[in-house]
C-alpha cells in the first residue's frame, strides 16, 4: 500500500510540474505533442518560417493593433496585409496567396 501511495504522489507532482517545462524556449520548436504536452523539440536556427511559407485562410492571424506599435510605425505595416507574430518574428502575409512575403526580426538588440 505504501508503494502505491508513493507512486501516486510522485505522479501527482510530475503532472503539476510538467506544464512549467512545456513552455516554449527561444531556439526550440515543438514537433510532437502528447496529451497537449510537448514531448519532442527541435532546434531552430533563424526564422521558424521561411519566405513563401503558406499559412492558409483559416490561420488565426494577429491583428495589426495587437502588434507592438513602435514596430508597426518603424516597418510601415498597414492593414493591407495579414500578420503572424510568433517566436520573435513578425511574418507579413499576402492576403491573396496567404504566403509569407516579409519577415521582421523583433529581437534585434
Amino acid at each position: 500500500m505504501k508503494r502505491i501511495l508513493l507512486a501516486l504522489s510522485g505522479a501527482a507532482v510530475a503532472l503539476t510540474v510538467a506544464p512549467a517545462y512545456a513552455q516554449p524556449v527561444t531556439g526550440l520548436v515543438c514537433v510532437t505533442y502528447k496529451g497537449g504536452v510537448c514531448v519532442k523539440t527541435k532546434k531552430v536556427r533563424g526564422e521558424a518560417y521561411k519566405s513563401g511559407y503558406v499559412f492558409g485562410p483559416t490561420y488565426a492571424y494577429t491583428s495589426l493593433s495587437d502588434l507592438p506599435q513602435p514596430l508597426v510605425v518603424q516597418n510601415k505595416l498597414t492593414p493591407d496585409h495579414r500578420y503572424v507574430y510568433s517566436d520573435g518574428y513578425i511574418y507579413v502575409v499576402d492576403p491573396a496567396t496567404y504566403a509569407v512575403t516579409r519577415i521582421i526580426n523583433t529581437m534585434v538588440p
